[in-house]
Protein backbone atom coordinates (compact mmCIF):
# COMPACT_ATOMS: atom_id res chain seq x y z
CA UNK A 1 0.00 0.00 0.00
CA UNK A 2 2.39 2.71 1.23
CA UNK A 3 6.15 2.45 1.34
CA UNK A 4 8.44 4.00 3.92
CA UNK A 5 9.24 7.04 1.77
CA UNK A 6 5.55 7.85 1.23
CA UNK A 7 4.84 7.54 4.96
CA UNK A 8 7.78 9.80 5.73
CA UNK A 9 6.51 12.47 3.31
CA UNK A 10 2.99 12.28 4.77
CA UNK A 11 4.42 12.56 8.31
CA UNK A 12 6.49 15.61 7.35
CA UNK A 13 3.45 17.32 5.80
CA UNK A 14 1.29 16.60 8.87
CA UNK A 15 3.95 17.95 11.21
CA UNK A 16 4.36 21.06 9.04
CA UNK A 17 0.60 21.72 9.06
CA UNK A 18 0.16 21.15 12.79
CA UNK A 19 3.28 23.07 13.86
CA UNK A 20 3.17 25.93 11.35
CA UNK A 21 3.22 28.58 14.09
CA UNK A 22 6.39 27.19 15.69
CA UNK A 23 8.42 26.62 12.50
CA UNK A 24 9.95 30.14 12.23
CA UNK A 25 11.05 30.00 15.86
CA UNK A 26 12.54 26.53 15.37
CA UNK A 27 14.39 27.64 12.24
CA UNK A 28 15.76 30.69 14.06
CA UNK A 29 17.04 28.62 16.97
CA UNK A 30 18.57 26.07 14.58
CA UNK A 31 20.41 28.92 12.82
CA UNK A 32 21.72 30.26 16.13
CA UNK A 33 22.89 26.80 17.13
CA UNK A 34 24.67 26.35 13.80
CA UNK A 35 26.45 29.71 14.21
CA UNK A 36 27.55 28.84 17.74
CA UNK A 37 28.81 25.44 16.61
CA UNK A 38 30.73 27.01 13.74
CA UNK A 39 32.31 29.62 16.02
CA UNK A 40 33.34 26.99 18.57
CA UNK A 41 34.85 24.79 15.86
CA UNK A 42 36.83 27.76 14.54
CA UNK A 43 38.01 28.65 18.06
CA UNK A 44 39.21 25.10 18.60
CA UNK A 45 41.09 25.20 15.31
CA UNK A 46 42.73 28.56 16.14
CA UNK A 47 43.70 27.42 19.64
CA UNK A 48 47.38 27.12 20.56
CA UNK A 49 49.13 23.77 20.60
CA UNK A 50 47.08 21.59 22.99
CA UNK A 51 50.25 19.83 24.20
CA UNK A 52 51.46 22.99 25.94
CA UNK A 53 49.61 23.68 29.20
CA UNK A 54 47.93 27.02 29.72
CA UNK A 55 49.29 28.94 32.70
CA UNK A 56 46.87 31.19 34.54
CA UNK A 57 48.57 33.83 36.67
CA UNK A 58 47.29 34.19 40.19
CA UNK A 59 48.34 33.98 43.78
CA UNK A 60 48.32 30.88 45.89
CA UNK A 61 47.45 30.97 49.56
CA UNK A 62 48.27 28.10 51.84
CA UNK A 63 45.88 27.45 54.75
CA UNK A 64 48.55 28.55 57.28
CA UNK A 65 49.10 31.99 55.73
CA UNK A 66 46.66 34.88 56.10
CA UNK A 67 44.58 35.87 53.10
CA UNK A 68 44.87 39.18 51.18
CA UNK A 69 42.80 41.15 53.74
CA UNK A 70 44.74 39.80 56.70
CA UNK A 71 42.12 37.14 57.47
CA UNK A 72 43.00 33.51 57.65
CA UNK A 73 41.52 31.26 54.98
CA UNK A 74 38.99 28.69 56.26
CA UNK A 75 40.12 25.08 56.24
CA UNK A 76 37.96 22.53 54.42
Amino acid sequence: MFGMSELAIILIVVIAVLCAKKLPELARSAGKSARILKAEAKAMKDEDDPATPRVIQGETVTPDQPGPQGTQQPRP
